[in-house]
C-alpha cells in the first residue's frame, strides 16, 4: 500500500512541530513522522527550558537573528495559547576580575544582535537581588525566561492538527528516494507503509544527517557530519535561594554549568560538556564533583550532598570539539539541488527559542 500526501515532516520535536504548524497554517497537507512513542522524546525534552535573550551568537548569524525574533514571538505565543512560562531574568556573573572581559564580550555581542535591555550590576546590586550570589560583577538580562517545553510542543501540535496535519508516532523512516515528482519513503513501525510526498522536511535533530543519508538522491557532499555533545544536569535537594537564572562565563561547547529553575521553582544545574561517540543519555554520578566546584564559584553556600543526578541531553552539533561552533543550517534546494527538500541541521540551543522563525524560514525555502 502506498499513501500519498503533500508534505512530510520527519521528527516531532519542537522544530518539527513548529514546521508542521507553519505548513498547516499555509494550507498544506502535512504528516509528521516520529520514530519515538511520544513527541519531543530527545533534545526537545532534555534541555534547560530557557527562553534565551539572544546574547551569545555572532551578529547576523541565523542563531542570533532567529533567537532575538523568536524570543519576542515566543512570549506572545505563550500568552495567546496559555503555555506556562515566566520572564524571570538571568544574571551572567564574573566571579573574578579576569572573567569580566568575558562578560563584556557577551554584552557586546548582545548589543550587536539588537538586544538593548541589558544592565550592568555592581556587587551590591547583584547581592540585593540574589543574597547568596558570589560575584565581582554581573550582567542582567531581564528578557530571559523559562517555559514548559512540553506544553509548547502540545500547543504547536494542536495548531498543526487544527489545520489538518497528522502526527504519527512510532513511525521510523527506514529509507527513501528522490523521485521526479517528489519523494518516496519507506516507513516502519507497527503498520509499515510507503509514503509518497512532494515536499520533505528533515527535522530529525540528532539524527538529521543520518536521515538525509537514508534518502537516495540527496547529494552526500551536502550532508554535514554529526557530533554528539552530551550535557548532564544535576538537581538540587531542597529549596533554592535563587529567584533568577545564574550563568557563569561560557565554556567551549556550551554556556557553562548554570542554575536554572523550572516552573515549580525546582533548581537544576548544568549542562556540562562531554563529547561522546553515540547517543547515550546516562548520567554518571561521579560528574557531580566537577559540578560542585563549578557552582561554588558563584554559590559558595552549596552544601555537600545537595546535588543528585538528574538527566542528560545531547546537543545535535555539526561542528566538532576543536572547530568553531557552526551556525544553524536550514538547507533548502538552493544548497543541495533537490526540489521540495529542506534539511534542518545542527539545531541546538537556542533552537527552542528560535522555533517560530526557523519554521517560517523553512516554509520560505520551499517557496510557499
Amino acid at each position: 500500500m502506498v499513501d500519498e500526501v503533500e508534505a512530510v515532516v520527519i521528527g516531532a520535536g519542537v522544530i518539527g512541530l513548529a514546521v508542521a504548524r507553519a505548513l498547516a497554517l499555509a494550507g498544506r497537507e502535512v504528516i509528521v513522522l516520529e520514530k519515538a512513542y511520544t513527541i519531543g522524546f530527545e533534545t526537545s525534552s532534555r534541555n534547560s527550558e530557557v527562553i534565551h535573550g539572544g546574547l551569545y551568537y555572532p551578529a547576523g548569524s541565523v542563531k542570533a537573528v532567529s533567537c532575538v525574533a523568536g524570543r519576542q514571538r515566543l512570549y506572545a505565543f505563550c500568552e495567546e495559547h496559555g503555555v506556562p512560562h515566566k520572564r524571570l531574568g538571568k544574571l551572567i556573573v564574573a566571579t573574578s576580575e579576569d572573567e569580566i572581559p568575558g562578560v563584556e564580550k557577551i554584552e557586546a555581542a548582545a548589543r550587536a544582535n539588537g538586544v538593548t535591555d541589558l544592565e550592568w550590576l555592581s556587587v551590591a546590586e547583584a547581592r540585593r537581588m540574589e543574597p547568596e550570589l558570589n560575584c565581582v560583577a554581573a550582567l542582567l538580562s531581564p528578557s530571559t525566561g523559562i517555559i514548559d517545553s512540553h506544553a509548547l510542543m502540545l500547543a504547536y501540535q494542536g495548531d498543526a492538527e487544527a489545520g489538518g496535519a497528522f502526527v504519527v508516532l512510532k513511525a521510523p523512516v527506514l529509507s527513501g528516494q528522490v523521485r521526479a515528482d517528489g519523494f518516496e519513503l519507506s516507513v516502519g513501525g507497527e503498520e509499515p507503509t510507503v509514503i509518497r510526498c512532494r515536499t520533505l522536511i528533515n527535522a530529525g535533530g540528532l539524527h538529521a544527517p543520518a536521515l538525509a543519508r537514508l534518502v537516495e538522491g540527496v547529494p552526500r557532499e551536502t550532508i554535514p557530519p554529526a557530533y554528539f555533545c552530551r550535557g548532564c544536569y544535576f538537581t538540587l535537594v531542597g529549596r533554592t535561594p535563587f529567584t533568577r537564572l545564574i550563568y557563569p562565563v561560557p565554556v567551549p561547547g556550551g554556556l557553562g554549568v548554570h542554575i536554572t529553575l523550572d516552573l515549580a521553582g525546582q533548581a537544576r544545574f548544568g549542562p556540562d560538556v562531554e563529547w561522546i561517540a553515540d547517543v547515550d543519555y546516562a548520567v554518571d554520578p561521579r560528574r557531580a564533583d566537577a559540578f560542585y566546584a563549578a557552582v561554588r564559584r558563584y554559590w559558595p553556600g552549596l552544601k555537600d550532598g545537595a546535588l543528585q543526578p538528574g538527566y542528560a541531553g545531547i546537543r545535535p552539533k555539526i561542528s566538532g570539539p576543536n572547530e568553531a561552533a557552526a551556525d544553524f543550517c536550514v538547507q533548502g534546494p538552493e544548497s543541495h539541488g533537490v526540489p521540495g527538500l529542506v534539511n534542518l541541521y545542527g539545531i541546538e540551543s537556542p533552537g527552542l527559542t528560535s522555533s517560530l522563525p526557523l519554521a517560517d524560514e523553512t516554509v520560505r525555502k520551499l517557496g510557499f
